[in-house]
């Protein structure tokens, strides 16, 4: 099919100039392939963005194009930026500098086992659920467990990281198990660590439920919904956050965290119908070294925890803790001026990276503006995917190229 829609383009400019015809089926043809890939046959722009727009409006979640039972929670729809924003002011969590593993599913067939992950007991599936992939663990039995397949293994996790990932919370009951440890080679809880409980009755809890705590009823939302988790280890200290509330600090952890598995099951308890339980997004991160500190050392501050939405300029909630990070440390500092970069991966169009590596910098730039930092003492820039960090050729390095800088002028 890929092939057919080049060929039928290519044929389209037969009477147009060499070069002209060149730049244009180069971007095209790239576009085409793109699009193609992803198994959207229909080719053209027009139609895939009137696609996009019908996901964003239908009234019902699907998965795998079957509308589920309880489906009336959507993403959000057309809130401003500041409603959605605002919440978050407050919040603190900031990413690990280096991301190590990455799994935003892109490419993944539906039907499949995720293929970035090890299976350690149930059944999960890839699943495409309002137009987004999805890994979906089983409401049968007792859910089931998975871990990801890193390139070190063993102990890989540093004594500073981050864990971040997506949950949807389909009724009270949907929960989520963060082992700090791999489940497949050992059912046995290493000596002071503990599981991490996420999302069942909207809460967190550590240590076997001695630590608990639900959201804020000003946090809360109807179900079913999205929530994001974060989690910080630095060291010793643990910090666990649903969305913009960090509900857990610890600040002496005993054990050695040493690997990830995430658990994954709804509690039916008599109910009826279908309540999927399911994550996306999935990072884990090294590092946990001040903003301040990276300054002073680089000149500049690196980040991979800006994130936008896909092909898009606009802000994602969790940006917000770099962000909130940058305003205090700007505000505590009134000489430091910024140029705000912005870098993409090599996903796409070359020229389209560029416009969309400077959006996101000017958005950026004019968010810090709103929080109340002079525009003069900053400038925002764009360089698409022209000065990449890592290679594109794997999940992590893209991640890691798709960041935005804040270098000292």
């Amino acid at each position: 099919m890929k092939k057919i829609i080049v060929l039928a383009i290519s044929g389209l400019f037969l009477g147009a100039p060499f070069t002209a015809e060149a730049q244009i089926l180069k971007k095209i043809k790239k576009k085409v392939e793109r699009r193609a890939d992803r198994k959207i046959d229909k080719g053209i722009d027009k139609g895939l963005d009137k696609a996009e727009e019908g996901m964003e409006g239908k009234k019902g979640d699907t998965i795998n194009g079957t509308k589920t039972e309880d489906g009336k929670g959507l993403p959000a729809g057309k809130e401003s930026s500041d409603k959605v924003l605002k919440p978050w002011s407050k919040f603190d969590f900031v990413p690990g500098e280096i991301v190590i593993f990455e799994d935003n599913l892109e490419g993944e067939k539906n039907g499949e086992f995720p293929s970035q992950w090890d299976l350690i007991d149930g059944y999960v599936e890839n699943a495409l659920f309002s137009g987004e992939n999805v890994i979906r663990f089983p409401i049968e039995n007792a859910g089931a467990t998975i871990k990801p397949l890193m390139k070190k293994e063993g102990d890989y996790l540093p004594d500073k990281f981050t864990i971040e990932f997506d949950m949807y919370l389909s009724s009270r009951t949907s929960k989520y198990t963060v082992y700090l440890w791999d489940r497949g080679k050992s059912n046995r809880r290493p000596d002071g660590l503990h599981a991490i409980d996420v999302g069942y009755d909207q809460e967190v809890s550590y240590e076997g439920g001695k630590m608990q705590r639900q959201l804020p009823e000003a946090s809360q939302k109807p179900y079913p919904h999205w929530r994001h988790v974060a989690i910080s280890f630095n060291v010793r200290a643990l910090k666990i956050y649903i969305d913009q509330d960090r509900l857990i600090m610890i600040p002496n952890v005993q054990g050695n965290p040493s690997a990830i598995s995430i658990k994954g099951a709804t509690y039916d308890f008599g109910q009826s119908g279908d309540y999927p339980t399911m994550i996306r997004n999935i990072r884990i991160a090294e590092g946990a070294v001040e903003l301040y500190d990276r300054f002073l050392t680089d000149g500049k501050i690196v980040t991979n925890g800006i994130k936008f939405d896909s092909g898009k300029a606009t802000l994602k909630p969790e940006s917000m803790g770099v962000i909130n990070e940058i305003v205090k440390l700007m505000n505590e500092h009134p000489e430091i001026k910024f140029s705000v970069e912005g870098h993409t991966d090599s996903d796409g169009d070359t020229q389209m990276n560029q416009q969309l590596s400077e959006q996101r910098a000017e958005t950026v730039k004019n968010t810090l503006v709103d929080m109340g930092i002079a525009s003069d003492r900053m400038v925002s820039k764009g360089f698409g995917e022209e000065v990449p960090v890592a290679d594109n050729n794997s999940p992590e390095g893209k991640a890691n190229n798709r960041r935005v800088e804040f270098v000292k002028v």
